[in-house]
């Protein structure tokens, strides 16, 4: 029987008498791209956190590779990479320095890391600008040098918080693209994003949280069937369980009213 690249068993997380999130059970498997989605305050990025060893769990456990992220941090921490939606980088560095400072870490050979190094640049369009120091990069560059150290020691398991934020279409594509190309070689990817977009086309499985409990968990296929609508798109299931369609619903109510005061 394999072992899960990710299994979190009653994974929670308390703020004195708060829960942002309850109970969390789930299993992630090797080569997955799994999505995870949920509205602002729904607890991702908490539970990412916890997921990363960067937040420590009221209860529960998270396993990578069957190793318990909180009782050996760095057998598990060796196994991972994650990338914030607003990654802390060192501006004072040149994009190279700091893919090396990275390889430096996991104590990667320098024969590997430059040949690894030079593919990651290339494949994001960074290479004219890799002896720049980060501060002067764009958003969308920085997000890219930062997608490019996580995947310098070609981890396990990829999490990514909001990876396209910044990107233009090429280089959300580019990384679509990427993405699916590591998950085919084995890599596993938990992926948060609010581009639900994406997600319909990008995920093997979904999971959509709400006020920290996952409310829908399944295939495109098998959210459509819990539903009881085969033609339903992602979006359309994510407003509907999260109560956003009364929202949607709301805008367009008086964006109507907008239109009736105008003409």
């Amino acid at each position: 029987m394999s072992v899960s690249s990710i299994k979190l068993s009653d994974l929670t997380k308390s703020y004195g008498k708060q829960e942002a999130v309850h109970s969390l059970n789930l299993e992630v498997k090797k080569g997955e791209l799994f999505g995870f989605l949920g509205p602002n305050g729904a607890g991702k990025t908490t539970t990412i956190k916890m997921m990363t060893g960067l937040l420590e769990p009221t209860n529960g456990s998270v396993e990578i590779g069957g190793v318990n992220i909180w009782r050996k941090p760095i057998k598990a921490k060796k196994m991972i990479a994650y990338v914030p939606d607003q990654p802390n980088l060192y501006p004072k560095l040149t994009g190279w320095d700091y893919l090396q400072f990275i390889a430096s870490v996991f104590r990667i050979p320098k024969d590997g890391f430059q040949a690894k190094a030079k593919e990651l640049l290339d494949i994001f369009g960074l290479t004219d600008r890799a002896d720049e120091l980060i501060e002067s990069y764009s958003h969308g560059m920085k997000q890219k040098i930062a997608i490019c150290g996580a995947l310098i020691h070609n981890p396990d398991v990829l999490f990514l918080d909001e990876p396209t934020v910044g990107l233009d279409p090429k280089s959300a594509r580019t990384l679509k693209n990427l993405l699916r190309k590591l998950c085919d070689n084995g890599m596993t990817l938990f992926v948060s994003t609010h581009i639900l977009e994406i997600a319909e086309q990008m995920c093997d499985r979904v999971g959509i949280i709400l006020d920290g409990n996952i409310i829908a968990l399944g295939t495109m296929d098998e959210l459509r069937k819990d539903e009881g609508k085969t033609e339903q798109s992602l979006e359309d299931i994510f407003l509907e369980l999260t109560g956003g369609e009364d929202e949607q619903a709301l805008i367009s109510e008086m964006s109507k009213a907008d239109q009736g005061d105008k003409t």
